[in-house]
């Protein structure tokens, strides 16, 4: 007997756009209204994968991932923190970090726990279904920066930076996970402090 394999896409908490407050975490029932192509185009991945399941019976899972970061991540707060204080310690850069917006808050899940995520989702999830896959809570951007800092052991200056500000920042971006955890069993395992050290050591390393 041949081995069917489970299809899992990688979809976005992109596909939910802006979502009122009163909706927060948002669920997977809540109405897709990306605000962007990158969006979109999840909203595509997530509907064609249902299409395949229903028409085709090919067995698949989607997965709405919302922030992740972890070692060698680019491009968002926790890595430009994080590079920035690497840097800094190692004398390659003046005791500033620049910073953009520090006020919205952010749900942060270590890739560690998105990949086991993923996996879990693969071999216990039900198949047609979509699945959020979020941190358990929500941190201040400028938390995020605060704890970044005294792990990296150094004192600096906080400098926001024009360049760095976004035209548009949801306030929070948070899902609820009770449906994975419910369906899969899995749960985030690493804290916030043990996800920015990982990132440091990395940059440390690689700089």
């Amino acid at each position: 007997m041949k081995p069917c394999p489970v299809v899992v896409s990688a979809c976005s908490s992109a596909e939910y756009g802006s979502v009122p407050a009163s909706a927060i975490p948002v669920k997977e029932e809540q109405p897709l209204k990306p605000l962007h192509p990158y969006g979109i185009s999840k909203v595509c991945l997530d509907l064609l994968a249902r299409e395949y399941f229903l028409d085709y019976k090919i067995p698949t899972v989607n997965i709405r991932l919302f922030n992740t970061t972890g070692p060698g991540k680019t491009n968002d707060a926790p890595s430009d923190f994080v590079r920035q204080l690497a840097r800094i310690k190692k004398g390659l850069q003046k005791p500033v970090v620049e910073v953009g917006n520090l006020k919205p808050r952010r749900a942060f899940l270590d890739v560690a726990d998105t990949v086991r995520g993923f996996y879990l989702a693969g071999m216990k999830g039900k198949r047609g279904e979509v699945y959020n896959l979020c941190a358990s809570r929500t941190y201040l951007i400028h938390e995020v920066l605060h704890i970044a800092i005294r792990l990296s052991g150094i004192r600096a200056e906080i400098r926001p930076v024009a360049r760095l500000m976004r035209p548009s920042d949801e306030k929070i971006i948070f899902g609820s996970t009770q449906k994975i955890r419910r369906d899969t069993g899995w749960r985030p395992l690493n804290s916030i402090d043990k996800t920015l050290k990982s990132m440091l050591d990395y940059w440390l390393a690689a700089i």
